[in-house]
């Protein structure tokens, strides 16, 4: 009898949220932003980043938020986002 091997987790798919208007930071709270195995040349400055883009791109946050500014016309094509904001847990008061 043989034992099955191990599968690779199905990972969700990784959805981008809003596009923070030129001049205002990212919201990058997920961890798979962070690559702790390897780190890439940034696709914008070239130093090595562990920093990725919702679509796996290499790239530094501020290097992203920089680019944002500088580009707002391409930047709502959605190369860099936000992550999408969750909901407020039960009825959202507090007192």
């Amino acid at each position: 009898m043989t034992r099955p091997g191990r599968t690779k987790k199905e990972e969700s798919p990784f959805e981008p949220g809003l596009i923070p208007a030129p001049g205002e930071l990212l919201v990058w709270r997920d961890g798979r932003h962070f690559d702790r195995w390897q780190d890439l040349p940034c696709t914008l400055c070239g130093q090595a980043t562990p920093m990725r883009s919702h679509s796996g791109e290499p790239v530094h946050k501020a290097c992203a938020e920089s680019w944002l500014s500088a580009h707002p016309v391409e930047a709502r094509r959605g190369r860099f986002a936000s992550d999408p904001t969750s909901k407020p847990k039960g009825d959202g008061d507090h007192a």
